[in-house]
């Protein structure tokens, strides 16, 4: 918070400064010019601090090149036989970036620290800046390191699966999108970084593929102004279905290469507020569309009209 607070007065500080500049060199146009291209300058890379202090730890460039020459330890949960059987299937049928083996959780707590391994492992924690202190589950891809705490470890890749105390398994049909994605996107941090860095995983959105490809759309994740096939077309005009959750798990494993699916996270009924998580993936493991906001009385959960819009 002192470091925040420190950011946020240079931040002022700054703003003032290139006032004054403006003010002094009115009559110097082209002084006025370099002096402001400098001013925001500053200001950008003050809000990009912001940003990086704000969110977990990313792998360095030498990191990430580490995990490729590193053993994948996928750790099963203890509490959880189901998650496990899921998660086991998704990994044998589809990791093919690093040799792997699945431990326990006593295991993972002795080999956290060696940085020959990496790690998918399913990390319960709060997500940042979270006004209720809501927990949510995410199955992350780490590097071994140092840290004392599981969450500062070098992070490859994190997905939120579900809130942390669902304890239903509506996230099963997209475990192997998700698996599939987490190699794709190692490969684009080794190029793309910097630029993943500075948007998360929104960096994928923008595709004009949605056109190109049905979307399969779960109504039980729809927010209620987009829960029926009127409401919906009347944002977006591509060809999709709405089906149930378990329609959409048959569907999924049949589907080509050109089909897409919506995969939500929100709120139980017993939570009531927190965040809600969108994210539209290919069977191949391609992510589309990622977003995420805040659960309101006025903006409900689930996937809604405004999310269409931005995947016309």
């Amino acid at each position: 918070m002192e470091l925040k607070s420190q950011l946020f007065s240079c931040f002022f500080t700054n703003t003032n400064t290139m006032k004054k500049i403006i003010s002094f060199h009115a009559a110097k146009g082209s002084t006025v010019r370099i002096m402001l291209k400098k001013n925001l300058l500053i200001l950008i890379m003050i809000f990009l601090g912001l940003s990086v202090f704000a969110n977990p730890k990313m792998a360095s460039k030498q990191q990430i090149g580490m995990f490729i020459n590193s053993k994948t330890c996928v750790v099963l949960e203890s509490g959880s036989l189901s998650y496990n059987v899921l998660i086991k299937d998704a990994v044998q049928k589809y990791w093919k970036s690093t040799e792997f083996e699945f431990i326990d959780q006593y295991e993972f707590e002795k080999r956290r620290y060696d940085s020959k391994y990496s790690f998918l492992v399913l990390m319960r924690n709060v997500f940042d800046k979270d006004p209720s202190g809501v927990g949510y589950n995410y199955i992350s891809l780490v590097l071994g390191d140092k840290a004392k705490n599981i969450t500062n470890m070098p992070e490859l890749c994190c997905i939120p699966i579900s809130y942390s105390d669902d304890n239903n398994l509506e996230y099963g049909y997209a475990i192997p999108a998700i698996i599939k994605f987490m190699q794709i996107h190692v490969k684009n941090l080794e190029k793309k970084r910097f630029l993943i860095l500075l948007k998360g995983l929104k960096y994928y959105n923008g595709s004009d593929c949605f056109k190109y490809q049905a979307l399969l759309l779960n109504e039980k994740m729809m927010a209620p102004n987009a829960n029926s096939d009127a409401k919906i077309k009347s944002a977006y005009q591509h060809f999709f279905m709405l089906l149930n959750t378990s329609q959409v798990e048959a569907e999924i494993p049949n589907k080509p290469t050109n089909t897409l699916f919506l995969f939500h996270v929100g709120p139980t009924i017993k939570t009531g507020s927190g965040k809600c998580f969108e994210m539209i993936f290919d069977v191949e493991g391609n992510l589309y569309y990622y977003n995420y906001r805040n659960v309101t009385n006025d903006n409900p959960d689930g996937f809604n009209l405004n999310d269409f819009k931005h995947i016309r």
